[in-house]
């Protein structure tokens, strides 16, 4: 990490003069001199030529000690195109506050960005002669421009014995620092240029590296909204079977985990209530066996004028009652789940699958006594399984009934989509979260229930005016950063995020579109950062 600061003033031509004369004529004395700086490091001036022009050669790593003798440097064509008259003052660094010192004829500034009080601020002092002059003497203002070409304007107010500008110069502090001080004769401008926390990097470097350049430019993104999530188990494919008798257990058939067709046999219970019920039913169908021969025997008879006609009736009231007696008894054993007979025996219990499915709880063992409502087995069709999503209010009216959703396994590296069969009408006290739920189809078995899972929610695709790849991201003191390239290397760049899809990002401030930036290796920069962060002074 470098910091440079460099600093140069020119004055202006004849012709050049007598323009701003006429823009200056109200209020404004004649005469305006101009320091401007470069935004390059430069090194201190060399002896002269013998043409009036000092011999400047490139160095690196100047802080704000550097300073600037009188001459010209390699930027300025060894003075072409400059006035007779025009020449760089020099501006010394390390001035008695601190800070860089720019001169003009007898006139002074001192420039030092401060954090007094927590907060960058920009101070000036004011000499003439190297003696102070009052707060008053000039009217300072100055304008920060960054690599950006984002600009701030700075306001200053007196403070003890210095002004100090009354907006926060914020990070990163690489910029230049336009200063125009108005005394009640003339104007003076000077040109402060920071490069705090540059990343010095050349092209063969980062080509080396594998850094790619890209540009922030203008694209379509879809939002996308990424919900936590459970696989659960599919509650309408999801059965408990009881023996809904009570009996004991003589024969086992079917184990934990096993695959089970619709209609197998789970399990028998021996259960005295089934022979009862099965006894009832032989009894009914007998009696109505007998009914029925008495019947046709009375309605012949009756037909012949033998027997009355109230023996025929009473025969016919026989035989119906027999029939409702049966149909009673079929009834009975059908809610117990019972068939007519059983070739185990008539108090013999046969547990079924209901449907093809998998054991996922057993809960009985040869020579139990079961209770007629014990849950002795569950079975699950995992052929498809639920993905249920805990929804926050505020993201419920992106959550409706037939949206699609794209459904990740957080355990492992795996996909699938689906879509929102149900969204709760009620939000939960404690969680504040509504639950939606996703039937998803699972023909492998790779869903398993109780997998955690992200949801990801994909809205309608909207333009941003700005946007950058997503791997370009890095986090600086727990703020988001793109390296920005500048002359030389990078510099990281705070930004303010919007929406992603996951490649691109939308950036809402810190970057205009057509800037470039480091998108895949941009990590590799941001080692290069951690290297020089304890030499961070301003």
């Amino acid at each position: 990490m470098t910091m440079n600061t460099s600093s140069s003033k020119s004055t202006i031509s004849k012709k050049h003069l007598i323009a701003i004369a006429v823009v200056l004529a109200i209020g404004v004395g004649a005469g305006t001199f101009i320091l401007q700086g470069g935004g390059k490091p430069r090194a201190a001036a060399t002896e002269d030529d013998g043409h009036g022009h000092g011999g400047h050669t490139e160095a690196k790593g100047h802080g704000d000690g550097e300073h600037h003798g009188k001459g010209s440097e390699k930027g300025h064509d060894d003075d072409k195109g400059h006035a007779d008259g025009e020449h760089h003052e020099k501006s010394e660094a390390n001035g008695p506050h601190g800070g860089t010192v720019f001169k003009e004829g007898d006139f002074s500034l001192e420039a030092l960005l401060s954090e007094d009080g927590g907060e960058p601020r920009l101070r000036i002092w004011l000499s003439d002669k190297d003696k102070p002059l009052p707060l008053n003497a000039a009217t300072v203002t100055a304008t920060v421009t960054r690599p950006t070409d984002e600009k701030q304007k700075l306001t200053f107010a007196a403070e003890k014995d210095s002004l100090v500008s009354r907006e926060i110069v914020a990070e990163p502090h690489s910029f230049d620092i336009e200063i125009i001080a108005q005394t009640a004769t003339e104007p003076f401008m000077f040109v402060m240029s920071k490069e705090e926390g540059k990343i010095e990097l050349t092209d063969a470097q980062i080509k080396a590296a594998s850094i790619s350049l890209d540009n922030a430019v203008k694209a379509n993104i879809k939002t996308a909204l990424l919900l936590p999530g459970e696989i659960r188990l599919n509650e309408d494919r999801t059965s408990h079977v009881v023996p809904r008798l009570a009996g004991v257990v003589e024969s086992v058939n079917a184990s934990l985990g096993q695959v089970v067709k619709k209609g197998q046999v789970l399990a028998v219970i021996a259960s005295p209530t089934a022979s009862e019920q099965r006894s009832e039913l032989q009894t009914a169908q007998k009696r109505l066996t007998l009914a029925k021969t008495t019947y046709e025997r009375e309605k012949k008879l009756w037909e012949q004028k033998v027997s009355a006609e109230q023996d025929y009736l009473q025969a016919k009231q026989a035989l119906s009652e027999a029939e409702v007696a049966v149909a009673n008894a079929n009834q009975k054993l059908s809610a117990m789940g019972l068939s007519a007979s059983s070739v185990a025996g008539l108090n013999r219990i046969e547990l079924r699958a209901p449907f093809d499915g998998i054991v996922i709880e057993k809960h009985l063992s040869l020579g139990e006594a079961v209770k007629e409502d014990t849950a002795v087995f569950t079975i699950s069709d995992l052929s498809q399984v639920w993905a249920e999503i805990n929804v926050p209010a505020k993201d419920l009216p992106s959550v409706r009934v037939g949206e699609k959703v794209t459904i990740k396994a957080t355990a492992f590296d795996a996909s699938a989509t689906g879509t929102v069969a149900f969204v709760g009408a009620l939000i939960g006290e404690q969680t504040r979260t509504a639950k939606a739920r996703v039937v998803l189809d699972n023909p492998k078995g790779a869903w398993r229930p109780g997998l955690f899972v992200n949801v990801e929610v994909v809205s309608e695709e909207t333009a941003a005016p700005v946007t950058i790849s997503a791997d370009a991201v890095q986090n600086v003191g727990e703020k988001p950063v793109v390296f920005l390239k500048v002359d030389g290397g990078f510099i990281a760049q705070p930004v303010k995020l919007g929406r992603s899809d996951g490649k691109r990002v939308e950036v809402l401030s810190g970057l205009k579109a057509g800037m470039p930036y480091a998108s895949t290796g941009s990590f590799v920069v941001k080692s290069e950062l951690g290297k020089g962060s304890a030499e961070h002074t301003h």
